[in-house]
């Protein structure tokens, strides 16, 4: 039996959900961003407890399909932009289509319905969220996280970086810079 829990889109989140199931003396079979794999159907009582709990943590137990759905779209994009060395080859669409075994028009509407932005507004800003994560880190330059991220050129990069954050990836770099020096200073 597959349970879908929102919110759970980090490897600590995946900790805290075991420890969560331990606690209630659940076995599971799998636990991934997104989803629990128990070896068999839970009473509505567990069902209850473990929603209580998980909720607790900032997490929710899903029962809704479509909201189902769109958490699965949600961690495919996140696993493909966060977790991935390399982004997939093909297109995003075709990719996700691909994963979830959807048509990738059903995908988007029932995405678009439920949380009002596009798949494709959704991947960029987890995209611009991973540049920030890449400029932080300060390994890479421009160029090599625009070709990392399958960017076009450093100038779309940096445009998409300006939408959806108010600055340019330049700025952001000096921003992180200065914090960077005042905390040596201190």
């Amino acid at each position: 039996m597959k349970l879908y829990i929102k919110y759970m889109v980090s490897r600590r989140c995946k900790m805290m959900v075991k420890q969560e199931l331990k606690n209630l003396g659940l076995k599971y079979v799998a636990v991934e961003l997104g989803m629990v794999e128990v070896p068999k159907k839970i009473s509505e009582d567990q069902h209850r407890q473990l929603q209580q709990n998980l909720k607790k943590l900032g997490l929710e137990l899903l029962v809704d399909k479509k909201s189902i759905l769109v958490e699965k779209i949600k961690i495919v994009v996140i696993e493909m932009v966060h977790y991935s060395e390399k982004l997939p080859k093909v297109n995003y669409s075709e990719h996700i289509s691909a994963k979830l075994n959807h048509d990738y028009t059903y995908l988007s509407n029932v995405f678009s319905e439920v949380k009002g932005i596009t798949i494709q507004r959704f991947i960029i800003i987890h995209k611009i969220e991973k540049v920030k994560e890449l400029i932080v880190y300060d390994e890479l330059t421009l160029t090599e996280i625009s070709y990392r991220l399958h960017y076009s050129s450093v100038a779309h990069l940096s445009n998409q970086f300006k939408k959806i954050t108010g600055l340019t990836p330049s700025f952001y770099k000096q921003l992180r810079d200065k914090r960077k020096r005042n905390l040596e200073n201190m």
